[in-house]
């Protein structure tokens, strides 16, 4: 009995150490996390993540393909790895293209419904680059998209290393209409230089954006384009991807090297604590 004891204690540490390091902001309660404390080159926690899979511009006109493989998605040194290679490839849809990364989603996974999600990231610089954290409601496959609402946590467009952007997409502003706001940091640096921590706070009547807890921007449904609703009040899930070209960064150029990386130290999730 003492020996059953000892070994399930020891199978508990790794997951109590990895519980260990998250520590939620005042007011809040920790309800789910990847730390991405695995062995290097592995794969993403399947307990967490799924994978995006193929290419055809997902609605973007994106060039790249996206791949389960661990060329383009794997755990090094405690991060979350997502690579973006030039490479010809085919996909499933048996068209070749110039390009792979990796989009990870944990839908089927986790959802939530309000509360505050945050990602350590640190995002890749050149001229066609897409990196982004975002949410997206799960009723996805049954009302579609923008319906299902979309709440973009961190965009960046490679050609712009100094500028984040946060936005919201529903029925009646989506696309170009989405609300939306930028941030630069005070020092005027690079967000490529370093990590930073990419929040939103997502309330009942609100949603709030905040760099490295420097908030930057506050929706409400009073702000909302005339004649549309807030769709913001239904489970959400998590996703994570590193696309290459689209409408909005426009083509990666002579001046682009790859491969290049998106590099994610955590994922967090929590909900106030209740009084």
């Amino acid at each position: 009995m003492i020996l059953r004891f000892i070994i399930l204690a020891l199978l508990l540490v790794p997951a109590l150490a990895a519980d260990s390091k998250v520590r939620p902001p005042a007011g809040w309660v920790h309800v789910w996390s990847d730390e991405f404390d695995q062995a290097d080159t592995s794969a993403p926690n399947p307990a967490r993540w799924a994978f995006d899979l193929g290419g055809g511009g997902w609605g973007n006109e994106e060039l790249q393909t996206y791949t389960a493989r661990r060329e383009n998605s794997r755990i090094e040194q405690g991060q979350l790895v997502i690579e973006a290679r030039r490479e010809r490839f085919t996909g499933p849809d048996q068209r070749p293209r110039d390009f792979t990364s990796a989009r990870l989603k944990t839908l089927g996974k986790f959802s939530f419904t309000y509360g505050r999600a945050e990602a350590r990231i640190q995002i890749p610089r050149g001229n066609g680059l897409w990196p982004a954290f975002w949410t997206l409601g799960t009723n996805l496959s049954v009302v579609s998209w923008p319906k299902c609402g979309e709440i973009d946590i961190l965009e960046n467009v490679g050609r712009e290393p100094m500028k984040v952007h946060g936005t919201v997409h529903g029925p009646g502003y989506s696309a170009g209409d989405g609300p939306t706001r930028s941030y630069q940091l005070p020092s005027g640096a690079a967000f490529t230089e370093a990590f930073h921590v990419y929040a939103v706070e997502w309330d009942p009547q609100q949603i709030r954006w905040f760099v490295d807890d420097t908030p930057y921007f506050t929706l409400t449904p009073a702000q909302l384009p005339a004649g549309t609703h807030w769709v913001f009040d239904q489970p959400h899930f998590l996703l994570l991807n590193l696309a290459v070209g689209g409408r909005w960064p426009g083509p990666p150029d002579e001046t682009t090297p790859f491969p290049q990386t998106m590099k994610v130290d955590y994922v967090r999730v929590y909900q106030r604590a209740r009084p």
